[in-house]
């Protein structure tokens, strides 16, 4: 597969974009009024312990508290045997900043009391109580894994790390992992025994990235010693701010953490268009991974970097809920609250004969399509996707595989469930930040959100009713309405004896002009001919 990241910088935003065989597939942006927090190490104070929710709330200094789940505070390691472990070291594989996250933070039933006192969840490692590991005002070292979405402050963890090249160093651990990418098992039984040799006593844990294949043992030594050191910076900045909260460490910027994650000898090529930024770039794999120097391009052609590779049209149809597939069918996207909804159609693809190999086909190309939407719009928590109904399983489970084999190149972990018996598939991805839809825009000032406004006619009725209240209450006489033109036009054509009717009823002069300045569902009652606006007195619905 060919591979392309493209880095387009200003003073005031930074725009990254992952191209795979050409299509774009992963766009981030970073701003300075919108500084990405993921990975930042906050020394904070413990406002409030709820056991009820087993979670407590940390001071870190920003606008609102943080979340700390229980089962994000440290705990003793067992003797597992490490194979058994993996799992779990996959979990802390980077994202999207590159930082080691916690387990997965969807809700889990089936929990009960163990006799230490720690609850189990499901299967899953019990976690302590809560409210006797801390206490109100206590001080703790805390990662932020998750940024403050909608109303919510951002989660953090106890359970430290700091991400290199090749290793995620974990502080409190003490064991050697690899991550499960690497397949081969003799390859992974060689990189955990040299690494295992290198990690000093009483140093911590460490977790063998992906990309580490064939690094040699200097550059791990290297990278250790680097890690440890960030990591005695931290403590001895954590002993000069005892009263916290206090900023201790900050995560590398966008382009950084994206060249230590993601630019490897599987990318063809990265092109930037900001001279600061390419040799910034190129500095930073002179430590790293100087042989990947070649295939940093500086863009310096007079037509804008992402015109050229003609992603424009794309970046903007991906705030669109409409997505269309290659053989007529389109995709519906509407983001709610509580989940992200996507609805398969055939649209104008009929096929020819057999109905079953049509739906097949339109739901193969949107398992693909679902699958880079979710990523390109950088969704979160829970996906519903409603396919096109198939009569036979072998098809529904066809469908499923194509959706997880796509979904497997998600750096966000992902999880994609069978299809249920109302012909859904449920799916949950890695939420660290809020998607692009949410950060990039704002709420409608005139739908407030619903996407949607009164037509005309139910903006006459409420119109209706507030001339009715003004004839009741008998204050004002002559009143001018504004309407937007759409409205205006309505009453004209479709009801043009409403107002003379009402201004009769009601012993009222009344005036109709349209104001293009109006939204589409406002109107306004001015007094005459003071001018003044008396429409609060009038329209309550």
């Amino acid at each position: 597969m060919k591979r392309e990241i493209l880095i387009s910088g200003t003073p005031r935003e930074t725009r990254v974009a992952i191209l795979e065989d050409d299509r774009l597939v992963e766009l981030l942006v970073d701003r300075p009024d919108q500084r990405r927090t993921v990975g930042d190490i906050y020394l904070g104070r413990v406002d409030a312990v709820l056991g009820g929710i087993q979670a407590a709330f940390v001071d870190i200094g920003l606008e609102k508290s943080a979340y700390l789940h229980a089962s994000d505070l440290l705990e003793p390691e067992d003797d597992d045997d490490p194979e058994d472990r993996e799992d779990a070291d996959d979990e802390v594989e980077a994202e999207a900043e590159g930082t080691p996250q916690p387990a997965d933070d969807a809700p889990v039933s089936a929990k009960r009391r163990g006799d230490d006192g720690r609850r189990e969840i499901g299967g899953r490692r019990a976690i302590p109580d809560i409210a006797e590991r801390l206490k109100k005002g206590e001080m703790l070292p805390v990662q932020v894994t998750k940024e403050p979405i909608s109303t919510k402050g951002c989660r953090v963890t106890a359970q430290i790390s700091l991400a290199g090249r090749f290793l995620v160093y974990m502080p409190y651990a003490t064991k050697v992992g690899v991550s499960r990418k690497i397949e081969n098992r003799e390859q992974r039984a060689k990189l955990r025994e040299m690494v295992s040799k290198l990690v000093p006593n009483d140093a911590g844990g460490v977790i063998v990235r992906t990309v580490a294949e064939g690094v040699t043992e200097d550059h791990f030594r290297r990278e250790i010693l680097s890690l440890i050191n960030t990591w005695k910076k931290i403590k001895r900045k954590q002993t000069f701010a005892r009263r916290g909260p206090a900023l201790l460490h900050r995560e590398a910027s966008l382009t950084r953490s994206l060249v230590r994650d993601v630019f490897s000898a599987k990318v063809d090529a990265l092109w930037v268009d900001s001279r600061e930024l390419h040799h910034e770039i190129c500095q930073y794999l002179e430590l790293i991974d100087p042989e990947l120097i070649e295939r940093v391009h500086y863009y310096d052609e007079a037509a804008p970097l992402f015109d050229r590779f003609k992603i424009e049209t794309e970046i903007r149809d991906l705030f669109q809920p409409r997505v269309e597939l290659p053989s007529g069918g389109y995709l519906i996207v509407q983001p709610t609250e509580a989940l992200v909804s996507i609805d398969v159609n055939t649209g104008r693809y009929t096929g020819k004969r057999d109905p079953e190999k049509t739906i097949l086909r339109t739901n193969i190309e949107a398992a693909r399509e679902i699958a880079r939407q979710i990523r390109l719009r950088d969704v979160g928590g829970i996906i519903v996707a409603d396919f096109i109904d198939m009569e036979t399983k072998a098809n529904r489970d066809r469908v499923v595989q194509e959706l997880r084999t796509h979904l497997g190149r998600d750096r966000a972990r992902t999880r994609a469930y069978a299809v249920s018996e109302l012909g859904l598939i449920e799916m949950t991805r890695q939420r660290v930040r809020p998607s692009l839809w949410a950060s990039m825009t704002r709420e409608c000032g005139t739908c407030h959100g619903t996407g949607r406004v009164f037509s005309p006619e139910v903006v006459t009725r409420r119109l209706e009713r507030a001339l009715r209240r003004a004839g009741t209450d008998r204050k004002e006489r002559k009143l001018a309405i504004r309407l937007h033109p759409d409205v205006a036009l309505y009453l004209l054509e479709e009801e043009p004896k409403l107002v003379t009717s009402l201004g009769r009823q009601g012993g009222l002069d009344l005036e109709v002009r349209d104001d293009p300045m109006l939204r589409l569902d406002e109107f306004r009652l001015m007094s005459r001919p003071a001018g003044r606006d008396v429409t609060e007195l009038y329209a309550v619905a």
